[in-house]
């Protein structure tokens, strides 16, 4: 047991200028379901900010992390494309509907597949520890990782303190989603906890695996991680998710469940054999989790879905109890919100909820989990974070008028092909880095950068 103060951070992506409706994830019933529609990054990047700035108000600690820079016209320019910006810009004009798109895509605004954390309570070496998730599943999300190396790097620079190992190797057999697939439990943040990954197939031996959609996490991802991170065996539990959820678009373990210190929400058909996934971390709890599981046939699976009941925050809150951060469509889902009432009144650990109004990150796929990396941190490693990127008043309206001053308030695929709009994008980014106090991490701002 550690006497050291330690508390969970979170830390959300911040939408980039090009947030637009690509459809590209298949799997994610969301995204893929409203492509093609105009999508406003404005209002998208202010409602992510809003939320950042109320769970600050209520006395969590909130960092924020940049998007990345998109067009990705050094991934063109790798791809053999040559000329100026604004020539390969209208050279992609000949080119399919989507591929643009692709490389224009927002995504990294979800930072719960930025990377897999641990913290320096559970590690060997005592430090904390992310690997940068390679999501090499798709596209348009595979050539984040070097960028997200990066920025990590740059906030959690001192090595003291902090251990940034870049992604796995891009191999199908170590597909790796981030801690969309990974959760911590545990009595105390101070303390060792255990560590909870989830994957949806196993590449070598596995034979129980989704038919419709992809597994994006595997077995062998997660393991490496362990390994890397130097956790014990006596606390971490690996389990499958359940493949045929996968097939009803739960593409992530972290849209069917989420925990928070010795409290696991989930639904009844998150996982294959559940009994044997509780009791080994009840056991590896010391006997002490508190289990809360949605029955099927009072939240369907297609409902969790749409209202991402699961893919919320369960935040501690002082008194032992967790608040539930959820999407205004739970509040729409007429079963959900009745199920929610019920638990908001039954006397356990969960017994307050916060519902936010996250439609543009929603209608792409993504919802109050998916904006965010958890990093439990201690005193002194909280102060070795870069100080520019933690959320106050002073930031909340920097980036506010930011925002306002550089996003439109309107976007489809057909206006990246605009050579002004990557004018734009850079511009912003610039003036973003100054405010976060990152340095200069993006392509257009360096030379000779491996991207």
């Amino acid at each position: 047991m550690s006497s050291a103060r330690a508390f969970e951070a979170n830390f959300d992506g911040l939408v980039g200028p090009t947030h637009h409706y690509g459809g590209h994830s298949f799997g994610n019933v969301a995204s893929t379901g409203n492509a093609n529609q105009a999508a406003n990054p404005r209002e998208a990047a202010l409602q992510g900010l809003a939320k950042m700035k109320a769970l600050a108000d209520l006395g969590y600690r909130q960092g924020v992390l940049p998007p990345q820079e998109r067009p990705a016209l050094w991934m063109l320019r790798d791809l053999g494309y040559t000329g100026s910006d604004a020539e390969i810009i209208a050279a992609m004009g000949n080119t399919p509907s989507g591929f643009l798109s692709s490389l224009s895509s927002a995504s990294s605004m979800w930072t719960a597949n930025a990377a897999t954390v641990s913290p320096s309570a559970d590690t060997q070496d005592g430090r904390v520890h992310f690997t940068v998730a390679n999501l090499q599943n798709k596209f348009h999300r595979a050539i984040e990782h070097k960028q997200t190396a990066r920025t990590l790097k740059s906030i959690f620079a001192d090595s003291q303190h902090f251990m940034v190992h870049d992604a796995l190797p891009m191999l199908a057999a170590l597909g790796d989603e981030g801690a969309a697939n990974h959760t911590r439990l545990c009595h105390d943040y101070a303390d060792q906890g255990v560590e909870f990954f989830v994957y949806g197939r196993q590449h070598w031996g596995g034979a129980i695996a989704p038919q419709r959609y992809p597994a994006r996490q595997t077995r062998e991802a997660s393991e490496a991680v362990i390994r890397r991170h130097g956790l014990a065996a006596s606390h971490t539990v690996l389990a499958q998710q359940n493949p045929a959820v996968i097939d009803a678009g739960v593409f992530h373990n972290d849209v069917i469940a989420v925990g928070n210190q010795n409290v696991l929400f989930c639904h009844q058909d998150a996982f294959l054999a559940a009994e044997q996934v509780y009791a080994e971390l009840t056991a590896k709890m010391a006997g002490q989790l508190h289990i809360i599981e949605v029955p099927r046939n009072v939240v369907s699976v297609a409902d969790a879905v749409k209202s991402y009941l699961f893919n919320s925050q369960l935040l501690a809150k002082p008194d032992g109890s967790q608040r539930l951060v959820i999407p205004e469509e739970c509040r729409n889902t007429p079963e959900v919100w009745a199920y929610l009432q019920a638990l908001q009144a039954d006397g356990g650990p969960i017994n307050e909820l916060l519902v936010y109004d996250l439609k543009q990150s929603m209608q792409n796929g993504g919802g109050p989990a998916c904006l965010r990396l958890r990093v439990a941190l201690n005193d002194a490693e909280a102060n070795a974070v870069n100080t520019g990127v933690w959320m106050n008043d002073a930031l909340y309206a920097r980036l506010t008028q930011w925002v306002a001053r550089h996003y439109r308030d309107r976007l489809v695929e057909a206006d990246l092909l605009d050579p002004s709009f990557l004018i734009e994008v850079r511009s912003a980014l610039d003036e973003l880095t100054q405010i976060l106090q990152l340095g200069s991490i993006y392509p257009f701002q360096m030379q000779d950068v491996d991207v």
